[in-house]
């Protein structure tokens, strides 16, 4: 009988889920590439089983619970029970307090919180099944308050939220649950953003970086070793934990 731990990653077609379930599975678990559209998820999988390691597509809308519980039997019936959930999957629609519709509101917490809730609700009983679980939720900076951006903050200082309680429920079953909050790290998204204000990319990375002590900005195998970490078995006494990770101090 394989001993080989399985993961979810959400929103892993790209960016920094992409990074984490390549890391992961060098780690040698078992990934479950989740995103909206499976067929995109294509070139992360490639890259994992290029490598030697064992990987599959799964489309689902997280924000969707029969989706979701859909794509989690799959994972089970193809990969094994998931042990490992990184709730990564997220969304922006920016735009001023005055401005932001309520669809742009909604938008965003059913993606962030909604998914996640509907992700680790789907896979936790697994964990408590196997007495050892890790959830890995990503947060933001932006909790801490971002200008334009009153939907993606208010569901990122939710996730730390939900990560505490999650800690709190689940630690007698032998389940850690931590979050990561990135600074700025290069992605699509912070290049859509620095389109969506009409600074050229690379003008946008030098003026952030500027104003990071480590005077860079991130990148998503910067998650992804945070996230190694969290899930790793010598990672077991920390839970309900928020780590920065964001090139200095943030609080």
């Amino acid at each position: 009988m394989s001993t080989q731990k399985t993961a979810i990653v959400t929103g892993a077609a790209r960016g920094i889920g992409a990074a984490v379930a390549k890391r992961l599975a060098d780690d040698g678990l078992a990934v479950a590439v989740l995103d909206l559209d499976a067929d995109a998820c294509a070139d992360t999988v490639k890259a994992i089983t290029d490598a030697g390691g064992k990987a599959i597509a799964v489309g689902a809308d997280v924000a969707d619970e029969a989706s979701v519980n859909a794509a989690v039997e799959k994972v089970v019936a193809e990969l094994g029970k998931p042990t490992v959930v990184v709730n990564n999957a997220g969304i922006t629609r920016d735009n001023l307090l005055f401005k932001m519709t309520v669809d742009d509101w909604d938008a965003v917490m059913a993606v962030h919180l909604r998914g996640a809730f509907n992700v680790t609700k789907a896979a936790q009983k697994y964990m408590v099944e196997a007495e050892w679980g890790r959830i890995v939720n990503l947060s933001s900076t932006s909790a801490l308050g971002n200008r334009g951006q009153v939907n993606y903050s208010a569901a990122k200082a939710g996730m730390q939220g939900f990560t505490k309680t999650l800690a709190i429920e689940l630690g007698r079953f032998g389940v850690t649950a931590n979050a990561i909050a990135p600074g700025f790290i290069e992605t699509e998204m912070t290049a859509a953003t620095a389109e969506r204000v009409g600074v050229p990319f690379e003008d946008f990375k030098r003026a952030a970086a500027s104003q990071i002590p480590v005077n860079r900005v991130g990148v998503p195998e910067d998650i992804a070793h945070t996230a190694s970490f969290f899930i790793s078995e010598g990672a077991g006494f920390v839970s309900g934990q928020v780590v920065y990770v964001a090139g200095g101090p943030k609080d």
